[in-house]
């Protein structure tokens, strides 16, 4: 038999889940830079966010994602708040882009971890069927 669950209830899930969610919304980042109007170097304490990951969650919650999706993500019991967790990261990584939080070079390393692809196909396959419309003015 296996070691206990570090999380025992969907509730407790659910919880730890919005608070991880609070930390990443409220990082603060100490920024300096240099005022010309008063030629001296001035520092200040900005607050920032960073991007909601199931990487992240385990990290901030101790435990290896492996084992978070061993035990949680394949227990019916807990499915569907993981579900939600994979779904509020990847619209999280989505707003970001899209308010330009996050650089738009960085599209595709980012999203493709939620089955998004910068690839164009170009191959167009099979016969493509024409369609001639307006028989009236043809004539035979």
């Amino acid at each position: 038999m296996g070691r206990p669950r570090k999380i025992k209830s969907v509730k407790e899930l659910e919880a730890l889940w919005e608070e991880y969610k609070n930390d990443c919304d409220n990082q603060r980042v100490l920024t300096h830079d240099f005022s010309a109007k008063n030629s001296e170097f001035v520092s200040a304490t900005l607050k920032r966010a960073i991007t909601y990951t199931i990487e992240g969650f385990c990290v901030y919650i101790g435990i290896a994602r492996s084992k978070f999706y061993a035990t949680y993500a394949e227990d019916i019991k807990f499915r569907d708040v993981v579900t939600r967790i994979r779904e509020e990261c990847e619209i999280d990584a989505r707003k970001k882009f899209e308010l330009g939080m996050i650089p738009s070079q960085l599209a595709g390393l980012w999203m493709s971890k939620h089955g998004y692809t910068t690839k164009v196909d170009t191959n167009v396959g099979g016969a493509v069927p024409v369609v001639i419309s307006g028989g009236d003015e043809l004539e035979d």
